[in-house]
């Protein structure tokens, strides 16, 4: 197999990953109506406000932190090596209104556009961590939807 075969194949496969996770349910790993996009459609600003536990984040937080990785990650795809604080919307992000919950899932979705057009045009998988990072993307917002989904079990039940 060619450069350009495995390039569009590995292309191809990372797309059909970015779309299952956050908008187009296909059965690779979800449920159907289980994607990020359509997950949060359901999800009011009241429930996003609410922690798990007095330990743990609010989906409100959760959703910042995915768009807040996506950003970080398109920065560094562009050279750029921002200095992160990685624990600031843990610390921050709490209670938010319609208003604001509206907003912060628009910012993902601008933010979820960018790194799909980003992987649609991508044309260098042999630079260091391109192919890793490509992976690590797929892997932590998968991770975050799956932490996200189960904490509507708790956030739900007390509606």
């Amino acid at each position: 197999m060619s450069d350009k075969a495995l390039k569009d194949l590995f292309r191809g496969a990372l797309l059909a990953g970015l779309d299952e996770t956050f908008e187009n349910v296909r059965g690779m790993y979800l449920d159907k109506g289980t994607s990020l996009f359509e997950t949060l459609a359901t999800i009011s600003a009241e429930e996003a406000s609410r922690p798990v536990s007095a330990n743990c984040a609010s989906i409100a937080a959760q959703v910042e932190h995915v768009r807040f990785y996506i950003d970080v990650l398109l920065r560094f795809m562009r050279g750029e090596r921002p200095e992160v604080d990685w624990d600031e919307i843990w610390r921050t992000v709490r209670e938010v209104t319609p208003e604001e919950w509206t907003a912060s899932q628009a910012r993902l979705r601008e933010s979820y556009n960018k790194v799909r057009e980003l992987a649609t045009n991508f044309d260098n998988w042999e630079a260091e961590n391109a192919i890793g990072g490509a992976l690590a993307l797929l892997m932590h917002n998968a991770y975050h939807l799956g932490e996200i989904r189960q904490a509507l079990c708790t956030v739900k039940s007390r509606s």
